[in-house]
């Protein structure tokens, strides 16, 4: 075939594997597949490629530290808390805040088929992931008197169905023009000789490049620019599966704010010490994410003078970044450390489909962290800021998140002396506040009455 600068460059950077394959195609075929290859970056390959032999070392116990977290209950803080409530409450009014919701999956893993914010979670109105952040937004507007412009990050595999859903839903109440698509980005997997793996005959095996995508993914999709357009000062980001998280929190980004901070957390503490998930903490004096494979045995367990454990924040992926920070980090190309995530996979290989141990990778957002001269960890309760939908039974699943849901709503209306329907077969009492109506307790009580909408299968108290 017609030698063209990406054969060159694919020769040259050792897939002629791929090019020996292009050649035994149909001419349509092969044009196809060779469009996909003229799209890597065959340089970020090899670079990648060249990291498989190398052993990432946990860090010396000695080295790790908690951070300083500012606590739910700020106590003697509680006059900087209203400093920043107010600060934060400025921001919104003054439509300084952009959202960002990481929603690349599909909801494959809960037995559902469809992009994972799609999937019904509401205990009493059955609405999706998507609505429920919607709603919480469309609130902000109103309570703020500002436009809550929302970037939703898709897929390759999920974005077309994503806008039709939002579509189909008249994007929920927000004005469409406040709603801003765009896909994360994709790298090749390769083989453990840093060879391009393909799919299928015709498709190469492209994976998400991590959840750290999303920051370069703002500038590529022209996200950013429109942000400054908008005059957006602070992204908050959150992921879909999450229903409770809390993206207009004054006193989250007011804290942020204040403190001149690039990029902040929200923590919550860890169930136990057996708990695996991430925690933040100090690494030789610099803040970042521990994996929980990577924190020893012995600070796991550590417990501090009040028989706390000393390393409880437990990332649940909420963050707060200042734009400037974002330009700086995707400047020239994503400043964040490659991950390599080794796994047996499905592919094409030798005129059929067969099995190969190889390599995806991935980013990861809180590494962003490790850059950020400033920063602020926020600890807030887990029943009221944090209970995911990631797994098809167990913890973390539809059945924990309704459940939580529902324990919540009820005890905003228990406190209001409202009447409580039955528990349901799960022990759960169907109840379930729109969050355009009420997005805390304290909101809930003030409201004027009459409140309830009861349906037949529980009480719903909406809009």
């Amino acid at each position: 075939m017609t030698q063209t600068p990406m054969r060159e460059r694919a020769a040259r950077l050792g897939q002629e594997h791929l090019l020996r394959h292009l050649d035994s195609l149909p001419p349509g075929e092969a044009d196809a597949l060779e469009a996909q290859l003229d799209e890597v970056d065959l340089e970020l390959v090899q670079q990648l490629a060249g990291t498989l032999e190398e052993e990432p070392e946990a860090p010396p116990a000695e080295s790790i530290e908690p951070p300083e977290v500012f606590p739910s209950d700020p106590g003697e803080r509680a006059a900087e808390a209203e400093r920043a409530r107010e600060r934060g409450a400025e921001l919104l009014a003054a439509g300084k805040v952009g959202y960002l919701v990481v929603a690349g999956g599909q909801a494959s893993r809960l037995g559902y088929d469809g992009p994972k914010g799609t999937f019904p979670v509401g205990p009493v109105s059955g609405c999706s992931l998507f609505e429920f952040h919607a709603r919480r937004l469309l609130a902000a507007a109103r309570r703020h008197g500002a436009p809550t412009p929302w970037y939703v990050m898709t897929s390759r595999a999920n974005d077309a169905d994503t806008r039709a859903f939002f579509a189909d839903h008249d994007h929920f109440g927000l004005d469409p023009d406040d709603v801003f698509f765009f896909s994360q980005g994709m790298v090749p997997a390769v083989d453990f000789e840093g060879r391009i793996l393909l799919r299928s005959e015709t498709e190469l095996f492209l994976a998400p490049n991590g959840h750290g995508g999303s920051l370069l993914a703002l500038r590529d999709s022209g996200a950013l620019a429109d942000m400054r357009a908008r005059g957006i000062e602070q992204v908050s980001y959150f992921q879909v599966d999450n229903p409770l998280a809390r993206p207009a929190d004054p006193l989250f980004l007011g804290l942020h704010a204040e403190a001149g901070a690039g990029m902040s957390s929200k923590v919550v503490p860890k169930r136990d010490a057996s708990e695996k998930v991430g925690v933040l903490g100090r690494v030789g004096g610099v803040l970042g994410c521990i994996e929980y494979s990577d924190l020893p045995e012995e600070l796991r367990e550590a417990r501090d003078d009040e028989g706390e454990l000393r390393f409880r924040a437990g990332n649940i992926a909420v963050h707060a970044l200042a734009v400037e920070f974002v330009e700086e980090i995707t400047q020239g190309g994503l400043k964040l450390p490659w991950h390599v995530a080794r796994k047996t996979m499905p592919v094409w290989s030798d005129g059929g489909p067969a099995e190969v141990q190889g390599a995806k990778f991935e980013t990861f957002v809180f590494d962003a962290l490790h850059r950020s001269p400033e920063s602020v960890t926020l600890e807030v309760e887990r029943r009221l800021e944090f209970s995911p939908v990631k797994n098809r039974t167990g913890e973390d699943s539809p059945e924990t998140c309704r459940r939580d849901l529902c324990r919540l709503f009820a005890g905003w209306v228990e406190a209001r002396g409202l009447p409580l329907p039955r528990a349901g077969e799960d022990d759960a009492l169907p109840v379930e506040v729109d969050p355009r109506l009420a997005e805390s307790r304290e909101e809930f009580l003030a409201l004027p009455n009459p409140l309830p909408d009861i349906r037949p299968e529980g009480h719903l108290y909406t809009v």
